[in-house]
């Protein structure tokens, strides 16, 4: 269902039906996170993994996305793809992008990884980021923040716009968490004019308090 459809068939106030959709999307991701693999042998290859983003905040909606944080010692480009090339053999995977922030504050490489599970294309987006480095943890803790300030009305809303945004708008998913719960943003104009502002501003990674 795309999401014109689920906006013409549930309009802006059935929130039971939008949270089953959401539960449902959500499922699958964790099926699709333990069919993969893709945890499992960034674990075997000696780093810690965890999981950030919708997925462990229970906003996942219509993107089928899924993020994990890995740490290691000593990050080098070539101990990071050699891990990636463990995960290019699935047949499943259908294509693998990096880039390379080793080199700068983040310490950091960037892998998407686009994956085929029954006829949909899933991406997981994993930083692999040096441990101890200043972002160990940040996104976690995020996560956690925005877990525990977030009202069961916020989380509706966020919920909604992501459904209700068309497939060719380039939201991130932090940008719906900080316009619902900073500002109080509540309707698809309002999350669209609300981005264009804040996207004037420098970049900076945002905490609840």
């Amino acid at each position: 269902m795309n999401h014109k459809t689920i906006s013409e068939s549930l309009g802006n106030e059935n929130r039971e039906e939008i949270a089953r959709l959401a539960l449902e999307a959500q499922e699958k991701a964790w099926l699709v996170l333990k069919e993969s693999g893709i945890a499992e042998i960034w674990k075997t290859s000696g780093c810690r993994v965890n999981l950030v983003g919708s997925l462990r905040m229970g906003l996942l909606a219509s993107h089928r996305d899924i993020d994990l944080h890995v740490y290691s010692k000593g990050i080098t480009e070539e101990s990071s793809f050699a891990i990636a090339a463990k995960i290019a053999v699935n047949p499943r995977v259908s294509e693998i992008k990096c880039i390379n922030g080793l080199h700068t504050d983040e310490h950091c490489i960037a892998w998407h990884i686009y994956y085929n599970y029954e006829g949909e294309t899933w991406q997981f987006d994993i930083i692999h980021i040096e441990e101890g480095s200043e972002y160990d943890g940040y996104f976690e803790l995020m996560a956690d923040r925005i877990q525990a300030v977030m009202t069961n009305e916020q989380r509706d809303t966020i919920l909604r716009l992501k459904f209700d945004t068309p497939d060719n708008r380039d939201f991130h998913g932090v940008e719906y968490y900080e316009a619902v719960i900073a500002d109080g943003v509540s309707s698809m104009k309002e999350l669209e004019n609300w981005i264009v502002e804040h996207r004037k501003k420098p970049p900076y990674y945002w905490i609840p308090e």
